[in-house]
């Protein structure tokens, strides 16, 4: 199981810490549940503010047992209503996958076109000879997916319906191309791809570039993601709607398909975690009236606005909370200090500046008549013009969690293969932190990324023995886990 802390410094820095990589003995929600929190005991972490997870049915055991053993924590937040943070990713994985099943068979017979091509440097040649032959120019070039990650088909599928009349030219004048789908063991049975399967192809490549964004955007370490939730789910939504109204008999059932996905996951606001929401509202040029916007656009106007007062419910609650903790006492000046602050102006040198400056601050208090606190008061103002905390650490995907799985292959050589769990956790942990200190994009060598994996080798084994962690003082740290 990896763990992964985020958490947003006192500098406004976003920071993400692998925390732990350990064994767990079963896949029951209460034996990880109990693992996170020992985890989080030793390294002394006394709150949390989210779990981003993905959508496996032993997590949903997992955050019922951490809510109610992490409740009584210093400085939970909200007794942990908000804590069950569903991976953005894995949710958009399963509404594409529902999508590509319409055409899975166009999708096998381009990629095994594709394989032909890729398999040996002969074919490969003969493929770019056809290419130069047709005048076809194009930056990219054929790729190979994995068929388990349909980001990966998205790409394969984008570059190789460039070169459709290459195809269907070799399946005419190339007999080893053509002998290659005749023979049903080396295709194993498919069939070469025809203008309907590449028409087939393109239609889904058109479509599958807004999850292929999206997926860009909620994958990202380096910057916050929560906010980004919002705009991407929206465009999902609305073009999956329109598309299922669609005419087209093979346009309208993919997008039937995933719209019963995405209903399941996002279609109501008791399935979906108010922070993803509160984000919108949080930025000044959206604020509550772009979700009424949105919500008024895929729902009918009674829906919309029920759905906002929720939002907006979540979001009082949150604001109170902090009021009750961090706000400091706010002095209500006596009468004689009322009467100093209103006769300031007698003897200044500028009195006319001062009466401006008493009309301003009058001005500010008739804008907040009817407004109990700050939250209310900001959300009467007008938005900002458009113009190119705890919520904002909020991870909405657990890909990062899951590289780290990846990391551990990348540092364990063959000598290596015999340490014990505790030691691979320590060099994984050290490994991440170290570059997030020196990232390696700042490695102008191969020679000086080397250096770094040799100090961090050299600190590991100084300090694998002594064992031991460090404490935390952010207040709501977000956390990732994957296992």
């Amino acid at each position: 199981m990896s763990l992964t802390g985020h958490f947003i410094d006192d500098d406004w820095k976003l920071h993400k810490k692998i925390l732990n990589l350990c064994q767990v003995k079963d896949h029951k929600g209460e034996t990880i549940g109990r693992k996170i929190e020992m985890c989080l005991r030793e390294w002394g972490i006394n709150c949390i503010f989210t779990l981003t997870v993905d959508n496996a049915g032993s997590n949903g055991a997992t955050i019922k047992f951490l809510q109610i053993v992490t409740k009584d924590w210093e400085e939970t937040i909200l007794e942990h209503e908000f804590l069950h943070m569903r991976c953005c990713a894995h949710i958009l994985n399963l509404i594409v996958g529902d999508g590509m099943r319409e055409i899975e068979a166009s999708i096998a017979k381009v990629r095994e076109a594709v394989r032909y091509v890729k398999s040996s440097p002969n074919r490969n040649q003969t493929f770019i000879s056809f290419v130069e032959r047709l005048g076809i120019e194009s930056k990219s070039f054929l790729c190979l997916d994995v068929p388990t990650r349909w980001n990966s088909t998205y790409l394969m599928l984008e570059t190789a319906q460039k070169f459709e009349k290459v195809f269907i030219q070799m399946n005419f004048e190339d007999d080893s191309y053509s002998s290659y789908f005749m023979n049903k063991e080396n295709s194993g049975g498919i069939e070469s791809p025809s203008g309907i399967d590449f028409q087939n192809c393109r239609r889904f490549v058109g479509f599958l570039k807004l999850f292929y964004n999206a997926m860009k955007k909620f994958s990202g370490s380096l910057y916050v993601t929560a906010n980004t939730f919002f705009d991407e789910m929206f465009v999902i939504q609305e073009n999956i709607f329109h598309l299922s109204k669609s005419q087209n008999h093979f346009l309208k059932n993919m997008a039937t398909k995933m719209e019963s996905k995405f209903d399941k996951y996002w279609g109501k606001m008791d399935k979906m975690n108010h922070f993803l929401h509160m984000t919108v509202v949080l930025d000044p040029r959206k604020k509550l009236r772009f979700l009424k916007f949105c919500f008024s656009k895929i729902y009918w106007n009674e829906v919309a606005i029920v759905m906002v007062e929720l939002v907006r419910g979540s979001l009082v609650k949150l604001y109170d909370y902090y009021s009750c903790v961090d706000s400091p006492k706010v002095q209500v000046p006596s009468g004689s200090e009322r009467t100093h602050i209103e006769g300031e102006s007698i003897g200044c040198s500028d009195p006319y500046a001062m009466v401006n400056s008493r009309f301003n601050r009058f001005l500010e208090a008739e804008q907040s008549i009817g407004c109990s606190n700050e939250i209310d008061k900001y959300l009467v103002e007008n938005c900002e013009s458009r113009r190119g905390m705890d919520v904002l650490a909020v991870p909405i995907f657990t890909i990062a969690s899951e590289s780290t799985i990846s990391i551990g292959g990348r540092i364990l050589d063959p000598f290596q293969s015999s340490l014990s769990p505790l030691m691979v956790q320590n060099l994984v942990c050290a490994q991440d932190w170290l570059q997030a200190l020196v990232p390696i994009s700042s490695c102008k060598s191969k020679d000086e990324l080397e250096a770094l994996e040799d100090e961090f080798h050299d600190l590991v084994i100084r300090q694998a023995a002594i064992g031991g962690g460090s404490s935390s003082s952010s207040k709501g740290i977000s956390i990732k886990v994957d296992d």
